[in-house]
């Protein structure tokens, strides 16, 4: 198992039983990140061993214009995140990030320079060890390569939270349905008859819920209460039901007010509402009556296969 899958069961898990998750995403930037920092040295080391002199041209060649890399790592490298790229008319998007990638390489070098002038006193020698292999990088260098980090650990960090939820979504709410036995005819498919398992559904829609030939929308949100405004996303999508970490008490009122099924997980035994939506929806189950805590790995386990 993947350690993006690793994390991910673990926030269900952690959803399921109604705790906080938060940190299994820290852990997610801090495991991606320093993986990149791994390869980022990797490329360095590898520079050195072919006997390339390592200063601020050898870095603009290698991490910047270096066709090998990818678009969006070449702008992190040259210190800037792709997100903040706008683009312009008559131009090519990657056009546009090789340009505006060039543009802030130019300023953040000129940006170190006069730092290092103005700091004369100041040393700072970056080594970089693989086996007997050492690699000194000088004061300039040292400052763009933990500006590139720095700028990707940002990108992850805005990345993975928004991207968490959309690993989460659709093995939350096959749990939900395996901790209740709901048949795989009633959530398995999609209003096309594709399966679950092996195919993108529309982006539009998390999950769907099924009976007698009706199908119920499902959005899932791992939001907190202070962004109640995750919540409209049920009825911009004309949702059936929405399932989510927390929800204020007016998320509630207008849900009941709007017939929209809902499901608050970080609650005491928050799940069990779930049992009350399908009651509604007529869509058959059985009551869960053991301790959660018995089932919980072997319900992930199915999930994860």
């Amino acid at each position: 198992m993947s350690i993006s899958d690793c994390v991910t069961r673990n926030i269900i898990k952690k959803l399921l039983t109604g705790k906080d998750y938060r940190d299994e995403v820290i852990a997610l930037i801090d495991a991606d990140f320093l993986q990149y920092v791994v390869e980022f040295f990797k490329m360095i080391v590898d520079a050195k061993l072919k006997d390339q002199t390592i200063d601020l041209d050898w870095y603009k060649a290698s991490f910047i214009d270096n066709p090998a890399l990818s678009i969006s790592n070449r702008a992190l490298n040259a210190g800037i995140n792709k997100k903040t790229i706008h683009n312009m008319h008559g131009s090519s998007k990657k056009e546009i990030m090789l340009d505006a990638a060039n543009d802030n390489y130019i300023r953040l070098k000129k940006t170190v320079e006069m730092l290092i002038e103005n700091e004369k006193d100041l040393d700072i020698v970056l080594t970089i060890k693989l086996k007997k292999l050492s690699v000194d990088l000088t004061l300039d260098e040292s400052l763009l390569v933990i500006n590139a980090l720095a700028v990707k650990r940002a990108e992850l960090r805005g990345g993975l939270w928004s991207t968490a939820g959309k690993r989460v979504e659709r093995p939350l709410m096959i749990a939900l349905c395996k901790l209740f036995q709901v048949p795989e005819e009633n959530y398995a498919r999609d209003p096309k008859g594709r399966f679950y398992s092996n195919i993108e559904i529309s982006r539009q829609i998390d999950f769907y819920l099924n009976c007698k030939g009706n199908f119920y929308k499902c959005e899932v949100k791992l939001m907190g209460k202070g962004n109640p405004e995750s919540a409209d996303a049920a009825y911009a999508r004309k949702s059936h039901i929405f399932v989510a970490d927390t929800l204020s008490e007016k998320n509630k009122v207008q849900f009941n007010d709007n017939r929209i099924e809902w499901v608050e997980l970080h609650t005491n035994d928050g799940y069990q509402r779930f049992a009350k939506v399908l009651d509604h929806l007529d869509i058959p189950y059985k009551p869960f009556e053991e301790k959660l805590e018995s089932v919980i790995e072997s319900i992930l386990d199915q999930v994860f296969l």
